[in-house]
């Protein structure tokens, strides 16, 4: 139970760790123009939050039953890793660069490795497959929501 725990929180931190590094610019986000299907920002902070919570308990099953990702497939580690280094990304394409193009393409690899990180789960854990899903779905939300905003800010300079 102590490694489930020990792992679940180096997870969290890990994946939380460029919300800090990098904060939202709140006053740049709310200039583009959006679509009205999106939901409120103050939504955004709460689902990641809870997204990261799913990622971190699938991650620590996994890193539980291979002790220590040791017995874990290479093409499992890669896969997550590249999904966290894509994850974390986001932020800076998003908020640092202002690179909404960058952004959006970053938000389809995060679906495409979340895609692939669940099948390289499943061997391990159905459960810990499943409970990465809403991460799934999120994801494809999320690159949506990106490509949305692209195109709707694209004459503008925060499309570069």
């Amino acid at each position: 139970m102590l490694t489930f725990i020990f792992a679940f929180l180096i997870t969290y931190a890990l994946f939380s760790i460029s919300g800090v590094l990098f904060p939202a610019d709140l006053s740049y986000y709310a200039s583009l123009k959006k679509p009205n299907w999106q939901p409120p920002a103050k939504l955004f902070g709460i689902v990641w939050g809870i997204m990261y919570a799913l990622i971190s308990a699938s991650v620590a099953i996994v890193y539980t039953k291979t002790d220590g990702f040791q017995e874990a497939a290479i093409s499992y580690v890669l896969i997550l890793l590249i999904n966290y280094i894509v994850n974390q990304t986001f932020t800076i394409f998003e908020f640092k660069l202002k690179n909404l193009q960058l952004a959006f393409v970053d938000t389809a690899v995060v679906a495409i490795t979340t895609c692939l990180l669940i099948q390289a789960t499943i061997p391990y854990s159905k459960f810990a497959a499943w409970l990465l899903v809403p991460y799934l779905l999120w994801s494809c939300f999320a690159t949506l929501l990106s490509w949305t905003i692209f195109q709707l800010n694209k004459k503008s300079n925060y499309a570069s």
